[in-house]
């Protein structure tokens, strides 16, 4: 059996973790179906920001909006970099912070087994080890 180049191997970290991350996105604004139908999370932005204030128990209604509108925003921006293959260490490493707030913010308003379930660590794990993966398969780097 061949081994998979790392390169290859930063190529589909890249591509997956975008993927994830812009799949989260297209929950919250309801592409994934209407909320409570099988696999929804959300199902619309009223209700992720409803949990962006459960995730964050200080924050206003308005405050839980800017928060979840900046996720969105970073997780979107983030997202498109690593499938594209742009600034790819960068993109990682904002992913691995990005998740890394999410797993302590869900571990703390919820418990240790939110993250956990939702592979919120294995993310972070994932980007932070694509950081360190100088040059990947299909990049624009």
């Amino acid at each position: 059996m061949k081994n998979i180049s790392l390169s290859n191997a930063g190529f589909i970290l890249r591509i997956f973790l975008g993927i994830t991350m812009l799949s989260a996105v297209a929950d919250r604004f309801g592409f994934w179906g209407a909320p409570g139908a099988p696999g929804v999370a959300w199902g619309n932005w009223d209700n992720f920001i409803a949990y962006t204030q459960t995730l964050n128990s200080f924050a206003s209604k308005s405050l839980a909006g800017i928060l979840g509108a900046l996720a969105t925003f970073f997780e979107i921006t983030f997202g498109l970099l690593l499938i594209i293959g742009f600034k790819t260490k960068y993109a990682a490493l904002g992913t691995a912070g990005l998740m890394l707030l999410f797993a302590l913010t869900m571990t703390f308003s919820i418990s240790i087994k939110a993250p956990l379930d939702y592979s919120v660590f294995t993310s972070f794990a994932a980007a932070l080890t694509l950081s360190a993966i100088d040059k990947t398969s299909f990049s624009l780097d």
